[in-house]
């Protein structure tokens, strides 16, 4: 505990410095950063193959290229985002100049899941450097391959006193640093039930956090959609990275009257995605340890397998599963899967859907398959959730210009592009006012002077 206090007091020395506060500096971290994570594609690829078994293809398009899309985007916008924003003022401040300036926070902590272990941890990391501020990372060190990869990225090219990454079981060595050092801001991707233990060490020492959290995930298919194009969209967004995505379709509420046909559109799509053995296929992943996998396969049962359901404990494996006649009352549906299950359950009326939904408020993400603008309207305006598509899923997280998170119950506060930048700076206000000017109407005595401030105020 002694050398970690010491590693937090050195990156509180560097950040008060002023070192990191340059456009210059900002944009050399940037670079360097960039350079680094080519260097090592290789052995990223790896890493991610070691944890979870992913594809390359699948590690570029999830992990990597959504990295190197941050890096750039921040490279390209870094001056503009870091200069002073002139805003209008009143005639009560006059003759007045209002001016927002963007500050660095200080010293942030980011801390990632094992799911999607490189990007979770490393997209944050572009907006604290673009912000101006000292980053310690936690890295999950339940995907240790990727851990071990970050280790060397960040050594390799960052000071210590700048960026720090600390390993350890998350549940011990966090409360320990926060216990002991006050962070300038705490970024956490992870489970609920966490986050509201970040929440409550955050909020003695009043630190402000952003937690991306869950939830499950409604995907809303109508009579009216495309079912064929559904089924791929669904398929795809709920099996990648064998479903151990936070944002994958958690459950189908489909209409009654296409319930079969879609049944059969999402079976054929998997066995045309993953072939009929998934396990030896290339794009397939696997589950990442033995306690999540004991947890996915209590949900399954021999009544309510529509397909897939063999599963292999000794080699993490669950094959794509879609379950039927499945009850609300089941466990299956009152928690997030957060695996290769995919349960479907029909209903015939809009409102009885809604009311589905809503026994799990606050989705992280939604899913609407309709070619009817009204029915979308009608969901739109009607069901809060943090981000998500009609008639596709998953990748609004892929667009840098949409800002990403969830509201209520699925976490606080949202990033991505500038929004990142803006998570990791303080928006401060200047209001200055020139002297050549300076009415007495504006000074005690008050008296009389309601007319003009009804006038001037307001």
């Amino acid at each position: 505990m002694t050398d970690l206090n010491s590693t937090l007091k050195d990156l509180r020395s560097f950040y008060n410095s002023g070192a990191t506060l340059s456009y210059e500096f900002r944009k050399k971290q940037l670079e360097t950063f960039e350079k680094i994570i080519v260097k090592y594609d290789d052995e990223i690829n790896m890493a991610l193959y070691a944890d979870l078994k992913k594809s390359k293809e699948e590690t570029w398009a999830t992990e990597t290229g959504l990295l190197m899309g941050e890096i750039k985007t921040a490279l390209k916008n870094l001056h503009k985002w870091m200069m002073p924003k002139k805003v209008p003022t009143g005639l009560v401040t006059f003759p007045s100049t209002a001016t927002i300036y963007r500050d660095p926070l200080g010293v942030v902590l980011i801390i990632a899941p094992w799911n999607y272990p490189l990007q979770l941890l490393l997209i944050p990391l572009v907006g604290a450097i673009a912000g101006g501020n000292c980053v310690v990372l936690k890295p999950a060190e339940h995907a240790p391959a990727t851990e071990g990869t970050v280790i060397k990225m960040i050594e390799e090219i960052f000071s210590k006193d700048y960026i720090k990454v600390i390993t350890g079981a998350g549940a011990e060595v966090i409360p320990a640093m926060m216990n002991h050092f006050r962070f300038d801001h705490v970024f956490y991707t992870g489970s609920t039930s966490v986050g509201r233990e970040i929440y409550k060490l955050a909020a003695k020492d009043l630190v402000p956090v952003t937690l991306e959290l869950g939830g499950k995930s409604p995907c809303i298919v109508y009579e009216d959609a495309d079912l064929k194009v559904a089924a791929k969209r669904i398929v795809l967004g709920k099996f990648l990275n064998a479903g151990q995505t936070c944002i994958a379709p958690d459950y189908i509420l489909v209409h009654e009257s296409v319930r079969d046909k879609l049944l059969e559109e999402l079976k054929g799509c998997i066995q045309k995605f993953y072939s009929d053995d998934p396990y030896s296929s290339y794009s397939y992943g696997k589950i990442i340890n033995g306690s999540r996998f004991k947890k996915l396969v209590s949900y399954l049962t021999k009544e309510n397998i529509f397909c897939g359901g063999k599963n292999d404990e000794a080699l993490l494996y669950i094959e794509p599963t879609i379950l039927i006649n499945i009850s609300l009352d089941d466990d299956v549906m009152k928690e997030e899967i957060f695996g290769p299950i995919l349960p479907v359950v029909s209903f015939t009326a809009t409102d009885d859907a809604m009311r589905i939904v809503q026994l799990n408020e606050n989705p992280l993400a939604f899913y609407l398959f309709t070619e009817d603008k009204k029915t979308e309207d009608n969901w739109m305006k009607k069901i809060a959730f943090g981000g998500g598509c009609i008639n596709n899923t998953v990748w609004h997280f892929a667009n840098e210009h949409l800002p990403f998170g969830g509201v209520g119950k699925s976490g606080l506060g949202a990033y991505h592009g500038e929004s990142t930048f803006h998570i990791f700076t303080h928006s401060k206000p200047v209001l200055k006012t020139a002297t050549w000017l300076d009415p007495s109407l504006k000074y005690p005595p008050f008296k009389g002077k309601i007319k003009w401030f009804r006038r001037l105020i307001g």
